[in-house]
């Protein structure tokens, strides 16, 4: 494997145990999915491809946090599955992730196109 290949893998993990919160609280934003779709949900995207075995602890943590629920349904002769909605804290976590989420994406954006000045002021003491 070429180098910069594996910096490109070690970005995209880093990126995405960053942000792999963040993504959940938003695919269940004013639904509610059974783990197998929501994984496939996350499969559907190039950044955003995890295992079970990521997935369902990430949920149990979130869920033991308040800002999940889950419960388990059955439809006709299906096997019951557990589905997962956001709770009043979880909405709120979300609101507050995205607020911080597209601060950080500004950020980054302004200096990707404007690094700023040569000389760097240092900060003030208090």
């Amino acid at each position: 494997m070429k180098p910069e290949v594996t910096t490109d893998i070690k970005w995209d993990v880093q990126l995405r145990k960053g942000t792999l919160e963040l993504v959940i609280l938003a695919a269940l934003k004013g639904r509610h999915l059974y783990g197998l779709e929501l994984l496939n949900l996350l499969h559907s995207f190039e950044t955003t491809k995890i295992t079970e075995g990521t997935l369902y602890p990430l949920m149990d943590r979130l869920k033991r946090d308040g800002v999940v629920a889950a419960n388990w349904q059955q439809t006709g002769d299906e096997r019951p599955r557990k589905y997962y909605n956001l709770t009043a804290a979880g909405e709120e976590k979300l609101l507050s992730f995205t607020t911080r989420w597209r601060t950080s994406v500004a950020d980054i954006e302004y200096l990707l196109t404007n690094p700023g000045p040569a000389k760097i002021a240092q900060p003030k003491q208090q």
